[in-house]
């Protein structure tokens, strides 16, 4: 059990610990803000000569290559084959199903129920 409250001595000591360095943080954060800086004066760059402009290099023109044409290949022409034709196989006709004819069942008549009129008040 000792192990645990120094466990748990070490986290409140964490804890302390953290919350007063946020407190100086803060305070040099704000010290920070109010300090006024003195200008720095910047130095002027000497001014540097021009550079004379170099004259643009000319390529010469390279002539364009021509193929020469070839003739297109002339291919053997092929035979089609050609299929025997088979007879077609004739299917026997079925005969027609026929179904007994089904009564339709006849529901009863109902009366109507008749709703007795409410008495209006006086």
């Amino acid at each position: 059990m000792a192990y645990h409250q120094d466990q748990s001595f070490f986290l409140v000591l964490l804890i302390t610990l953290s919350l007063t360095c946020s407190y100086a943080i803060q305070a040099e954060a704000r010290h920070l803000l109010e300090v006024v800086m003195p200008e720095i004066p910047k130095p002027e760059l000497p001014h540097l000569p021009e550079i004379p402009t170099l004259p643009k290099p000319e390529f010469p023109e390279i002539p364009k290559p021509e193929l020469p044409t070839l003739p297109k290949p002339q291919f053997p022409e092929i035979p089609k084959p050609e299929l025997s034709s088979f007879p077609k196989p004739e299917l026997p006709t079925l005969p027609k199903l026929e179904f007994p004819a089904i009564p339709k069942p006849e529901f009863p008549t109902l009366p109507k129920p008749e709703i007795p009129q409410v008495p209006k008040k006086p």
